[in-house]
């Protein structure tokens, strides 16, 4: 038998960490060679982890709703090892065998004696990660120990540098006795939710809602819908939203793809939407006013090289997610559609990666998609815009001609701009979107695609 430890891959250049949601396999299960384990959470995209072998789990190294980094182990599974055919041995070797294994077994067992079994921090009311409780046992630190050890994460947590920083003052003989130690009194004392990735709603102490007629049905969030209420409550809380509003003219777009879509889906294989046609006018407008393509880091401005248009959409769970398209300004309406039509479709049957909704700079919402005129979207953050694009209806308007003004039947929808006042002025906020709308208007009946 050979042991094969499952570790966390690697999810893309801009994930560390991930939170285990559940164990697909229990310790005696088989398991075949790209099988899924256990599933896992980032603080955008759930998703599975295979086995790269075909053996049985024999242990779980961590528990569901623990945190966990990239790279580390998180399962052992037992293989089964192909045996080398044993060598001629002479009859004093065969002796000799015997004996050196039955010696071997006396160390083992005098070892054993001399170990005092692991440290148990499962009794604790604090929360320790895996990683700090990991270390404390290699060092044989007791749960006292770590109990008041002074920590200077998040309410208080004890991180890896607090733990390794105590462990280097007690073998220089500075730390001090654990009755000595006291957490910073400011610092309340973590509550009992399960870690999450920030901004987070942490699970409140109060009681159940009760229903009072009897007929109401009382549920509670699941883990994506927390993880969206802490990021857009902590948006509104963040950015000064200020919302600009035009209305476009997208006669020529509607005739356009009226003509050419059945043409586009037989060559290429993709169905063309409005959507690439939209975000297309954006990626170019965003090159026309980099001052949109932003960040903001505390009081610092960041200004992105790429144009990254993160494409809200909705999930059949009612949930939202942002994939990114990267480099949208690169390009054409071809590659537009396949990844517009790469992503939702992905989105749809939870198959988006992690790095998949990483690294947006600016993202585009469609509320025309559920009848909406219009809307006033909440920023993604760090970012300091999002567009929203309204429905598509036929409407009345005044059409201006050297002839002279009449009333005909356009095709029109409303553009919602939310942008942060803190650093996007209503100039630049308003003249963006204005030029999302004259990319949109100018749009060319007679372009091929």
């Amino acid at each position: 038998m050979a042991r094969f430890e499952l570790k966390l891959p690697k999810m893309g250049e801009s994930v560390a960490e991930a939170t285990i949601t559940n164990w697909l396999k229990e310790v005696g299960d088989k398991i075949e060679a790209d099988e899924a384990v256990l599933e896992i959470a980032t603080d955008k995209v759930d998703s599975e982890v295979p086995s790269e072998v075909s053996g049985i789990l024999v242990e779980q190294l961590f528990g569901k709703d623990d945190l966990v980094q990239v790279g580390q182990t998180i399962a052992i599974i037992e293989t089964e090892a192909v045996a080398a055919p044993a060598p001629e041995t002479s009859s004093v070797e065969e002796t000799a065998v015997p004996e050196a294994a039955a010696e071997i077994e006396k160390t083992i067992e005098a070892v054993k004696e001399t170990v005092t079994t692991a440290e148990d921090f499962s009794g604790s009311e604090k929360f320790f990660s895996p990683l700090v409780k990991n270390i404390a046992k290699e060092e044989n630190i007791s749960l006292n120990e770590l109990e008041n050890m002074a920590g200077s994460g998040k309410d208080g947590r004890v991180t890896k540098e607090d733990i390794l920083k105590y462990i280097e003052d007690r073998k220089s003989g500075v730390a001090a006795t654990p009755q000595a130690i006291e957490a910073p009194k400011p610092i309340v004392e973590a509550p009992k939710a399960v870690q999450t990735p920030e901004p987070v709603v942490q699970k409140s102490q109060q009681a159940v809602p009760v229903s009072v007629n009897g007929g109401d049905e009382i549920v509670e969030m699941d883990r994506m819908r927390k993880l969206i209420s802490g990021y857009m409550t902590a948006s509104v809380q963040t950015s000064a939203h200020v919302q600009s509003f035009i209305e476009v003219d997208v006669t020529n777009i509607v005739k356009w793809r009226d003509k050419v879509k059945t043409a586009f889906e037989k060559r290429e294989g993709e169905k063309l939407t409005f959507t690439p046609i939209m975000m297309e006018a954006v990626a170019k407008a965003l090159k026309d006013f980099p001052g949109m393509n932003i960040s903001v880091d505390g009081d610092y401005i960041i200004k992105k090289k790429n144009i990254n248009l993160g494409m809200a959409a909705a999930l059949p769970n009612g949930n939202l997610i942002v994939p990114v398209i990267k480099n949208a300004d690169q390009l054409n309406l071809v590659g537009m559609a396949k990844a517009v039509n790469d992503l939702g479709n992905r989105a749809k049957a939870g198959k988006l990666k992690p790095d998949d909704t990483q690294g947006g700079t600016y993202t585009v919402t469609n509320v025309g998609t559920f009848g909406s005129v219009f809307g006033t979207p909440i920023i993604n953050q760090p970012q300091v815009g999002i567009l929203a694009l309204g429905a598509i209806r036929k409407v009345p308007a005044v059409i201006e001609t050297p002839e002279g003004d009449f009333i005909g039947i356009r095709q029109k929808m409303f553009l919602s701009h939310s942008y942060d006042h803190r650093v996007v002025d209503g100039a630049l906020g308003g003249s963006f979107v204005k030029r999302v709308a004259e990319y949109l208007e100018a749009f060319d009946i007679d372009r091929d695609f």
